[in-house]
């Protein structure tokens, strides 16, 4: 296996672009290419998402009719913790703030606009 590019279902795909984008992801590639969106590739440095509208998929996979958010926490490594946190405190509903855990890593929790989790670590040295 090589990566992993999470297909996270989402209500309002336009809302969580400009989410994501306030917080340094970049549109890679939508569908269709113009007009209303049904799914959206983002990225931001090695870590790409896939949003994709519920009505998209809803006939070919049922299952996939739960509500916003989900029990996962996607949990994502970077540099320069304190200024990623501080450039975007204000513009996401930070959940768990700034915190050096018991093995080692300094982390804070957001929660994005669809109810996901997102935990950005760093292991300072």
């Amino acid at each position: 296996m090589d990566s992993i590019s999470p297909n996270i279902f989402v209500k309002d795909i336009n809302k969580t672009i400009r989410f994501y984008q306030s917080i340094g992801f970049e549109t890679v590639m939508t569908v269709p290419e113009k007009g209303d969106l049904v799914w959206v590739m983002m990225s931001c440095g090695n870590v790409t998402f896939m949003f994709q509208t519920f009505d998209s998929l809803g006939s070919e996979l049922p299952s996939i009719s739960r509500q916003d958010g989900g029990s996962l926490i996607l949990y994502i490594q970077i540099k320069e913790i304190r200024v990623f946190h501080d450039k975007i405190k204000d513009k996401a509903n930070v959940i768990k703030g700034l915190e050096k855990t018991f093995y080692g890593a300094t982390e804070f929790s957001i929660q994005d606009i669809n109810g996901y989790v997102l935990t950005f670590a760093e292991n300072e040295k």
